[in-house]
């Protein structure tokens, strides 16, 4: 399992966001994106996650020596972001639904119950999304990531919005993502880093 980055760039209003970015990570290796804010980290998850199109550059991702395909990327990709939306009016559970329905995923009913557990949301799965604090809101956003079981996944901010329990959980996430899977995240918070096997500076 490998993600490869070429040479990317991306420009908005005649200013490049993202200069000849590259760099490689394969299963077991963790990519920490650093640098000011306004600086591109967020730009480059979007196009990572295949949210946004580079202007020039390439992203690969490779199981064994196979080329995933675009179109099958999305089983493949976990994101947490600020910018994921959320259905407001629909229960957490109808969102979840929804999302294992797009990325085909068997026994969802299973899968949800068992994410809910592990991020302390099981009380809490037929509520309102727009009834959950900001807090449960970034931890439902981690179920959608880890819905499929992806192999890939990128988080901007992993802490934003949580007390010290749910920052010591994403801890605890981050610590198992990075020896299971490839892990990229953006941070300019110091103790995140230590879940870096690497780290890539993002200066627009």
């Amino acid at each position: 399992m490998k993600l490869q980055v070429n040479n990317l760039y991306k420009r908005y209003n005649r200013r490049y966001i993202l200069k000849d970015i590259s760099f490689t990570a394969a299963r077991g290796q963790s990519i920490a994106l650093t640098g000011p804010n306004g600086s591109g980290k967020t730009t480059l998850i979007k196009v990572l996650s295949q949210i946004v199109r580079p202007d020039k550059g390439e992203v690969h991702f490779s199981i064994g020596d196979t080329v995933i395909p675009r179109e099958e990327l999305n089983r493949h990709i976990g994101l947490v972001g600020p910018y994921l939306q959320l259905y407001q009016e629909l229960t957490a559970y109808e969102n979840l639904i929804f999302i294992a329905g797009l990325r085909r995923v068997d026994n969802a009913g299973d899968r949800i119950k068992k994410l809910a557990a592990e991020v302390g949301l099981e009380k809490h799965m037929h509520r309102a999304v727009h009834t959950y604090s900001s807090g449960m809101k970034q931890r439902l956003k981690y179920m959608f990531a880890l819905m499929g079981d992806p192999d890939y996944l990128f988080v901007d901010e992993p802490t934003s919005n949580l007390d010290k329990a749910g920052i010591a959980w994403v801890y605890r996430l981050l610590a198992r993502w990075k020896k299971e899977k490839v892990l990229v995240f953006a941070t300019n918070d110091e103790p995140d880093l230590e879940f870096a096997d690497k780290v890539v500076s993002v200066v627009s």
